[in-house]
């Protein structure tokens, strides 16, 4: 039997040349061109997906997808070794901005394998001012295809957003910039697969994933919300927030605050619930003589 795969591949670029014989006359045209392609199974919906959101980064500037400074986790800059390793086991970041009297003076990055060369010789006194790299700082402006650029040639993979009064205004990561392209990308602090829907955590937080059913949510909370409408915890807090929600966002809902700690543009991935504390009714109090 004759090997039929050089007749398939002659017939596959025949068909793209085809897609591509008229020039596209503009960005919309040539991503409906690709979406086309797609429809005819000359791309799969991964690739496409993918292609789009390499077209889309030349749109987007920093400022749309930077971790705002109030949620930035950093170091500071007279913190024990100790204290240090906590925040790293805590947050399971790998970066870390380190900060002087406040959050606006960042001084510099600190590596948290860098901490290794410390604890490999523990008999040298701690400064961490001999692990911190170099800091990056780019305006909220920048398009994302040009800070890809930059942290490819400089192989640096965190920069410091400053707004234009010159203040520090978030962060932004390689990682933050790729997921805009390939969508959220897991590593191993993630949840993984076998792993429970729903993990409790000190003082009252919950993680708990977005495909959650509100059947499980209601068991494990012992609450009661309809799941007639809304069959997991995801869908049910994209409602409360009213869109779809961007990593980072907070909002008080079913007496509990909800922080989405991952999502992408097309969904929401993982949740952190903190249980509000009721305030107390100033009429309910009573002295006692």
């Amino acid at each position: 039997m004759k090997n039929d795969k050089p007749v398939i591949y002659k017939k596959w670029l025949k068909h793209l040349a085809s897609l591509f014989s008229r020039e596209p006359e503009d960005r919309d045209a040539l991503i409906e061109i690709l979406r086309n392609s797609e429809h005819r199974n000359l791309l799969d919906a991964d690739a496409l997906l993918m292609i789009e959101g390499a077209l889309h980064v030349s749109e987007i500037q920093v400022r749309d997808i930077m971790i705002q400074r109030v949620q930035m986790i950093v170091i500071e800059n007279d913190a024990a070794p100790e204290d240090i390793l906590s925040i790293v086991v805590e947050s399971g970041h790998s970066r870390f901005p380190v900060v002087g009297d406040n959050n606006d003076e960042i001084v510099g990055i600190l590596l948290a394998k860098d901490l290794l060369h410390y604890y490999a010789n523990p008999e040298k006194e701690f400064d961490i001012k001999d692990l911190m790299r170099a800091t990056v700082f780019i305006p909220e402006s920048k398009r994302l295809n040009v800070l890809l650029r930059e942290f490819r040639t400089s192989r640096n993979h965190m920069a410091i957003v400053i707004d234009e009064y010159t203040g520090v205004a978030g962060l932004v990561t390689i990682e933050d910039v790729i997921e805009e392209i390939i969508g959220e990308i897991e590593d191993e602090h993630d949840f993984e697969e076998d792993e429970t829907n729903i993990n409790t955590h000190d003082n009252d937080r919950y993680t708990v994933k977005a495909l959650t059913t509100i059947d499980e949510f209601n068991g494990y909370f012992e609450t009661d919300i309809n799941d007639d409408e809304y069959e997991t915890v995801g869908g049910l807090v994209i409602n409360a927030f009213g869109h779809l929600p961007k990593r980072g966002e907070s909002i008080d809902f079913m007496d509990f605050n909800i922080k989405v700690l991952r999502a992408d543009k097309r969904r929401v991935h993982l949740l952190l619930f903190t249980r509000l504390i009721p305030e107390e009714d100033p009429d309910d109090s009573s002295e006692t003589e």
